[in-house]
């Protein structure tokens, strides 16, 4: 073996290799066992999340994988509509030419030229993670076989009545000008401001203040054109009298009453809330309660009609009102309308003031405008109906939640759940399969043909194709069967669904998570027309966060890549990395500073393993994951270490006879019958943690087992039977035997965390193992067997780590050199310490590197020495001889005069009054920590300088 651990010499052809033979794909086994990958966006680049859920899912997939199941871990990516146009209609921007230019068929070409040519850049950085995914079965949420099953999806809700064409609110974006969700809206807190106008009263009222006015305030003074009431709360007294009169509606001259609410909050501002019920979505809710018209006064691009479109509650037109809005107004953006409508205000004497306001500014994700809430005819589902079979499942136990908080979640969105809006005013999606004749009747069906033929209608009548395409969320709901080939009753349908577990995070449970199950249960049935679940478990991560707890984002320069990880990137190029495309230039010095200060040499490559091994030690269920590049450094040093061990292990077995042939010709030393039972404990830890998702716990279970029991104490303890001339040939065998299977086996438990070191080694090792076979990843998992657990065995090295760690740190403590011999005595043991020293004196004298070691009896003269504890039992190390006396004293006297100083200063902090009432407590906190530790330390060095002052007297 290499005498250095090289991740990239070895992780891309093992990739390479694993997928040409086709070990990612199901294997026969009789228990399917299935995840679905949380499609990517087709136009993504990884970043942690995708690292993470990736380590997870991939983690358990080779944990079953190796178990025997038949495993299918189905990949696929998702088209993701406003994204992929974006990036197609800026390619055309750059050509001086945009989509209408070349018309949908066109644009639809070119975009589907793009996924091709550059659509898989997400696919290969899976790769680079080890995720070993069905690529053989890769599916897109475009291809032909899931578009078919989107058409079927839409056809078979809408005959059962769940899918219909409203009027309503919607989140618009009027860059972009088409529909958007609530998970594509991004809240920003921003400086704004808050206008306090006046509403005239009609009629001469007046209020209980004798005022002819009220004063509502509202952060957007535009739609005050689209009002139609102001509210009060019922229990108001002040307002009580007015409810029922009416407002002369200021610019516009429209009168409209005063209702009372209770959604109007008494305390805050002056208790008068304007409402408009088009243009807001609290509003709105108010105008159903009221039966109010809704008045729309923006067009698509959020500029001013010079007409308001005005409509019943319902979304029907209403044709009563008055629709004419002031001309000045007409055409003009919502914000150049909105300075000029408050300066008309100010000039009318009812502006009555202006205060400045933090807001939650909403924005879209991917165009970075305001999105404006606007009445507009989109396509929906009705959810109640579905919702309640997919709480009904929760509620039963038939899907788990971990952790199981989580489930609460769940059930406050779905128990209040509101009609979802399924439609987008994009060209890039699955078109909605619904067609209009040219009286506007409209006719739903797989594709035209059906459509004719299902009504009747004769090539003479005029059927065009709705031009809305499906909100993406709407394929991925049908993600876990429409992936197998529903509607189809396929073979993979049958042995995969429902589909075992889910790895999402907590942020679209909604979104995502329990559309899938709503859409599942309705469109997939079992063999007994039950309602299908999608899946058995939903394992909630939480956000990557950075180290200081702060969500990683572009505009705080704290981003990390995976692949920088891994493959590592020098300072200038991280630099330019994290300041390119922000959309707060400005930010750029700032984040290239404090880039400068974390990373001044840039990145190390670390490699994957590294970085998978840190995932899984952070996959403690449901909590945010602070991401700390310290972890990734001190795995990849476990990495080194296994390397390391590896080729201990190699350079004392290999061409020796290490008990293959199953002959038991071969003894088992005390440290060997240890470190196997120690090694049926950790495998029995690490089965548990893997079958209740606490990847940290196995993480660190074979963490601890393998660097602090194997590595540190295991290969020590060989030596002194690898090394003994005196040792007998079956001795010998039996810690080769050992030594070759622990590490063997250790590989197979830690293969689903860190893959690409465990094969590579296991291919060096397995033949010396007793082992066969083409790969790890088709071995089985080790399982426990009580049976080798020796307790007296491991008790008896108990004893001996605590008798050598004790010299340890007597050795430390007092300054003696490790390379030199030293006496050591015991006293105040009992029989069974007497019996642990006689049968471990030769490992003893070697590991701890003593010259003599001597039990005292009862009445025999202790020496004068430090001492350490181990149960009951004292371990001495005699001083006398083993040090300078007047070195080791001026030394200890010079380093408690430093912490003495150091103390002085902080206590002095400490007792003044100004830094403690005016610090932050946290850095109070931290002050009275570091004088405990100076306390602590002279302490403890006060009574080293007892015992040399001792010896020296």
């Amino acid at each position: 073996m290499d005498k250095t651990y090289q991740p990239q010499a070895i992780e891309s052809e093992w990739y390479k290799t694993w997928e040409e033979k086709g070990y990612f794909k199901p294997q026969g086994g009789e228990q399917p066992y299935c995840i679905m990958i949380p499609p990517p966006n087709v136009t993504g680049n990884l970043h942690m999340g995708h690292g993470f859920n990736n380590a997870v899912m991939d983690a358990m997939v080779r944990y079953h994988r190796m178990q025997g199941d038949d495993t299918l871990w189905q990949m696929g990516t998702d088209h993701a509509g406003i994204a992929t146009q974006m990036v197609v209609e800026r390619q055309l921007a750059a050509e001086n030419i945009n989509r209408h230019d070349l018309g949908r068929e066109k644009f639809l070409e070119r975009v589907w030229q793009w996924k091709e040519e550059s659509g898989g850049n997400i696919t290969r950085q899976l790769r680079r993670l080890g995720s070993s995914l069905d690529w053989s079965r890769e599916r897109f949420t475009m291809d032909d076989g899931l578009s078919d099953a989107v058409k079927e999806a839409f056809v078979r809700l809408y005959d059962d009545g769940l899918i219909y064409r409203g009027k309503r609110l919607v989140n618009w974006d009027p860059k972009l000008h088409t529909a958007i969700s609530d998970v594509e809206v991004e809240n920003h807190d921003e400086k704004g401001h808050l206008w306090h106008l006046r509403y005239p009263l009609a009629d001469g009222a007046t209020t209980s203040e004798g005022k002819n006015y009220l004063v509502v305030a509202t952060t957007r003074p535009e739609t005050m054109l689209g009002d139609t009431a102001v509210a009060v709360h019922p229990e108001d007294e002040r307002y009580q009298a007015l409810v029922g009169k009416e407002i002369l509606l200021p610019l516009v001259g429209r009168r409209i009453p005063i209702v009372a609410d209770e959604y109007v909050e008494r305390e805050f501002g002056t208790g008068c809330v304007k409402i408009t019920p088009a243009h807001d979505f609290n509003d709105y809710e108010v105008g159903k309660r009221h039966n109010m018209a809704l008045i729309n006064v923006l067009d698509h691009s959020a500029h001013i009609l010079a007409q308001a479109q005005v409509f019943h509650i319902d979304g029907s037109l209403r044709d009563d009102l008055d629709t004419r809005l002031p001309e000045a107004y007409a055409g003009l953006d919502r914000y150049v309308a909105r300075k000029q409508i408050v300066a008309d205000l100010d000039a009318q004497e009812l502006l009555d003031k202006i205060d400045d306001h933090a807001l939650k500014v909403p924005r879209g994700d991917r165009s970075g405008v305001v999105i404006e809430p606007w009445l507009t005819d989109q396509w929906y589902v009705s959810t109640k109906p579905l919702a309640e079979p997919a709480i009904k499942a929760v509620e039963d136990g038939d899907i788990q939640f971990v952790p199981k908080q989580y489930e609460n979640m769940y059930f406050s969105w779905m128990r209040d759940i509101q009609d979802w809006c399924i439609s987008r005013q994009l060209w890039w999606g699955h078109r909605i399969p619904a067609w209009y004749d040219d009286s506007g009747k409209v006719y739903v069906g797989r594709d035209e043909a059906e459509v004719r033929a299902k009504h009747n209608l004769g090539e003479t009548v005029n059927l065009k194709q709705d031009d809305d395409v499906l909100d993406t969320w709407f394929s991925s709901g049908l993600w876990t069967f429409s992936t197998l080939g529903w509607p189809e009753q396929t073979e993979f349908l049958k042995k995969f669904h429902p589909t075992d577990l889910l790895v999402t995070g907590f942020d679209i449970i909604f979104f995502w998570v329990a559309r899938m199950i709503m859409m599942t249960m309705h469109l997939v049935k079992d063999e007994n027309g039950q309602g299908q679940i999608p899946f058995k478990t939903v394992y909630v991560h939480g956000l990557v966060r950075d180290a200081q707890g702060q969500k990683m984002s572009k505009s705080k320069g704290n981003v990390l890549d995976p692949l920088d990880i891994i493959d590592g990137i020098d300072l200038e190029n991280l630099v330019a990395k994290r300041t390119k495309g922000l959309m707060r230039p400005k930010d750029a010095p700032k984040i290239e500073k404090q880039t400068r200060k974390e990373f001044p040499a840039g990145i190390e490559a670390y490699g994957t393993d590294a970085l998978r091994m840190t995932f899984c030690s952070l996959a403690s269920t449901g909590r945010d994951i602070k991401f700390d590049m310290g972890r990734v450094e001190g795995y990849r040093n476990f990495c080194n270490k296994m390397w390391n061990a590896t080729r201990f292990v190699l350079q004392n077995t290999e061409a020796e006879d290490c008990g293959q042939d199953g002959s038991d010709n071969y003894e088992l030393s005390l440290a060997d019958r240890w470190i196997i039972g120690r090694q049926q404990q950790a495998e029995a830890n690490m089965r548990e943690a893997l079958n209740t998702y606490r990847l940290d716990l196995a993480t660190q279970a074979f963490y601890e087992f393998f660097w602090n029991e194997y590595c540190d104490w295991y290969l020590e303890l060989s030596k002194p039977v690898l090394w003994d001339e005196n040792a007998s040939a079956e001795q010998k065998r039996g810690t080769r035997r050992t030594l070759i299977r622990v590490l063997e086996t250790s590989l197979r438990m830690a293969h689903p965390l860190i893959p690409f070191i465990t094969e590579e080694i296991w291919q060096r090792i397995k033949t010396l193992a007793g082992q066969s076979g083409e790969t790890i990843m088709l071995a089985p998992y080790p399982e426990s067997d009580q049976r080798l657990v020796d307790a007296e065995a491991i008790a008896d090295i108990e004893w001996l780590k605590g008798v050598i760690v004790g010299v340890r740190n007597i050795r430390g403590e007092m300054n003696i050199a490790p390379g030199k011999a030293i006496p050591l005595y015991m006293q105040q043991g009992n029989s069974e310490d007497q019996a642990r020293l006689e049968a471990n004196r030769v490992f003893l004298q070697k590991l701890a590197n003593l010259e003599s070691i001597t039990w005292l009896n009862s009445g025999d003269e202790a020496p004068l020495a430090a001492t350490a504890l181990v149960g009951k039992l004292e371990i001495l190390v005699p001083m006398a001889g083993l040090i300078d006396v007047d070195a080791e004293k001026a030394r200890l006297n010079k380093e408690l005069e430093r912490l003495h100083k150091e103390k002085g200063r902080i206590a002095g902090k400490l007792g003044n009054a100004n830094f403690v009432d005016k610090a932050p407590a946290a850095v109070v906190d931290k002050e009275k920590a570091k004088l405990a530790d100076y306390t602590s330390s002279i302490e403890a060095l006060s009574e080293q300088l007892k015992a040399i002052e001792a010896i020296a007297d």
